[in-house]
């Protein structure tokens, strides 16, 4: 793990489901389980953060500011639909709206559970747990609704000619 605050985080978070669910487990077990907890955690997190690489990368070939601010896709948007922008070619302008536009009607495409997960997952980074209390269901699923929202929207973007 090259990001040691992310590091410290997913062995606290390790803590915490030890804490939680085994504390009535005799002493002499816990290792074991929180060895298994936390590979379990260090393998979820980097499939979360390949797949918020995916969006995020997607989603930054719309940028169109030149700082290293952080920019909200749809307010990517609006600014790209604005005809006093500068410095934006007027086809890539096009090309970005209707993108957008595609990623927008494909997400309102999917089932409400669905995109509510997707949404609370990536675009609102919470992790599974926290998605799960939110959504009033298991972390199951979560991961399975997430898992079903990215291949439905991986395959309503590719039918439109957007590739990830």
């Amino acid at each position: 793990m090259r990001e040691p605050e992310a590091a410290l985080d997913i062995v606290q978070d390790s803590m915490m489901k030890l804490a939680e669910k085994y504390a009535d487990r005799p002493a002499e077990e816990l290792p074991m389980l929180f060895q298994r907890i936390l590979q379990n955690t260090i393998r979820d997190w980097y499939r979360r953060s390949k797949v918020r690489n995916t969006w995020t990368t997607l989603f930054s070939s719309f940028s169109v500011g030149k700082d290293d601010e952080e920019l909200d896709p749809l307010e990517t948007l609006q600014a790209a639909a604005d005809p006093n922008g500068q410095g934006i070619n007027p086809a890539d302008r096009l090309q970005r709206i209707q993108t957008l536009e595609t990623i927008e009607e494909a997400l309102s495409r999917l089932p409400a559970r669905q995109r509510e997960a997707f949404l609370l997952r990536y675009w609102e980074e919470m992790d599974v747990s926290e998605t799960a209390e939110a959504m009033g269901c298991s972390e199951g699923s979560v991961k399975t609704h997430c898992s079903r929202a990215t291949h439905a929207l991986a395959e309503l973007l590719k039918a439109k000619g957007i590739s990830l």
